[in-house]
């Protein structure tokens, strides 16, 4: 089960609004009783409704679906002798999976074809200047070891490095603008705490980064979608839905969008920092791909096309993840400077601090961005067309736009079937996601495959020739491994 992706509420009960949101309704617009118990099993195997869950009574979940009851007892009683639900007398009906459905344990691989090839994560290797940057933190160390350690802002030394590169890249920013967080995902985590409430709604784009999405998601915030399509934003369509909607938030990706690789132009830009401003809704900028640009230049910072006024409800969100290393944990956010005052204090009930080890590497890495960024870029660009090679000899029937940032390949398969596609890839020992994973609404770019080209360029080889043969039908040749199940 997807873990991120799980319903989880304080009493282990699900509402029957929280559910109803949750399912795939029939394309007749209506649920029978067969249907509302597909789109529960759906749910389950999907991870978004958690094992040993009560389910809502009959006659609440009735009433918001507008169905009869019979039809919800009719649900439940397929679920119960289908083995994805059970009752306690007394205690309503649960969650469950049938027998052989349970996670299937590490087992052994049945030959030594090697190990499974993971597609799934997005991030690269740590750079060759990391040891450089090691020994500099350790130089400098000694200087707070005799504090308390606790930097709730981050080190100043960090905070005026980052701010320093906004200020370069086109936005004037001071230190005091500037939060250092335990990676871009706490810093969105953070932003959403701070901005947002239960029952709130968010504007987010359809696909979008699923991490995001579940932070969304874990703190009850409806989530209006907004589409990226084969030719990125659509500027009337989000203009619109936020005059219709009014979100307090709108999470945008604007640089090599995770996953479709758009990169957003700045006209494009001005006109939704002007649309937010007139509804007053906050716009968060994830710009953790920023630097990743492979074949045109850097985009400037999303709040720099934003005039006079506009940009004072846009929240930046960033990171070392992509241009550096993940293991690295050192993001941070941009905004106003009471902005950063309130984050700083929703971040000391999360974690008090950083590490103080960590921000000072961070510090020695970016003093040497100009040298990192480059050869990172030529290492994408061999990597990307080491996998395109690779799929259009053993894959010739799928289509992708090739992009100019970013870090992955959005895969057209041409046919709703990525969620058997990565299964069947599984046993044939690749791990690949598909695009249901990134999407707003489940069911949702089941023709789409998110493939990442960060892994050694004679890594793609191989994963073709074990993509096609899951393709064709071939017998799998690998025990389904016990990977976990996450996406960065």
């Amino acid at each position: 089960m997807a873990v991120a992706r799980v319903v989880h509420t304080a009493d282990r009960t699900l509402t029957g609004r929280q559910l109803a949101s949750l399912l795939t309704p029939p394309a007749e617009g209506r649920f029978g009783y067969r249907e509302l118990a597909r789109a529960v099993r759906e749910a389950l195997l999907d991870g978004r409704v958690a094992l040993r869950l009560r389910l809502p009574a009959e006659r609440e979940l009735a009433t918001v679906l507008q169905v009869s009851r019979t039809t919800v007892t009719g649900a439940y009683d397929l679920l119960r002798e289908s083995g994805y639900a059970h009752s306690r007398r007394g205690a309503g009906t649960w969650t469950a999976l049938p027998d052989g459905q349970a996670p299937t344990p590490l087992g052994a691989f049945q030959d030594d074809a090697g190990a499974t090839i993971d597609l799934a994560l997005a991030a690269p290797q740590a750079p060759d200047e990391l040891a450089a940057a090691l020994a500099s933190a350790a130089a400098e160390l000694p200087r707070y070891a005799g504090t308390q350690g606790y930097h709730p802002y981050g080190l100043s030394v960090l905070r005026a490095a980052v701010a320093e590169r906004y200020t370069a890249r086109g936005l004037p920013t001071r230190p005091e603008q500037i939060l250092v967080t335990t990676g871009a995902q706490q810093a969105l985590s953070l932003v959403l705490t701070l901005l947002g409430r239960a029952g709130d709604r968010v504007l987010a784009e359809n696909p979008s980064y699923t991490n995001a999405l579940d932070a969304m998601r874990g703190r009850m915030l409806r989530i209006t979608p907004v589409p990226v399509t084969e030719t990125g934003w659509d500027t009337g369509l989000v203009d619109a839905a936020l005059r219709q909607t009014a979100p307090r938030l709108a999470y945008l990706i604007p640089d090599f969008h995770n996953p479709t690789g758009h990169l957003m132009p700045q006209e494009q830009r001005r006109e939704l920092a002007r649309a937010a401003r007139a509804t007053g809704t906050w716009l968060v900028a994830d710009e953790t791909l920023a630097d990743i640009a492979l074949d045109v230049p850097a985009p400037p910072p999303f709040a720099a096309a934003a005039g006079g006024g506009d940009g004072e409800q846009i929240v930046s969100v960033g990171s070392l993840s992509k241009s550096c290393w993940g293991g690295l944990r050192v993001g941070w956010v941009r905004a106003a400077s009471r902005v950063v005052t309130e984050l700083a204090r929703v971040r000391i009930t999360a974690d008090l601090s950083g590490s103080v080890l960590d921000q000072l590497v961070a510090v020695a890495l970016m003093e040497r961005l100009d040298t990192i960024v480059p050869r990172r870029l030529a290492e994408l660009r061999r990597r990307r067309d080491a996998l395109t090679t690779a799929l259009a000899r053993h894959v010739p029937d799928w289509r992708w736009t090739e992009p100019a940032g970013g870090m992955c390949l959005w895969i057209d398969l041409g046919r709703p079937v990525a969620s058997s596609v990565s299964a069947r890839a599984l046993r044939h020992g690749v791990r690949v996601e598909g695009g249901a994973r990134f999407g707003v609404d489940p069911g949702t770019h089941e023709h789409r495959l998110r493939i990442p080209f960060t892994l050694p360029e004679d890594v793609y080889e191989p994963a073709a020739e074990r993509l096609a043969a899951a393709l064709d039908g071939a017998p799998g040749r690998f025990a389904d491994p016990a990977l976990p199940d996450w996406v960065a």
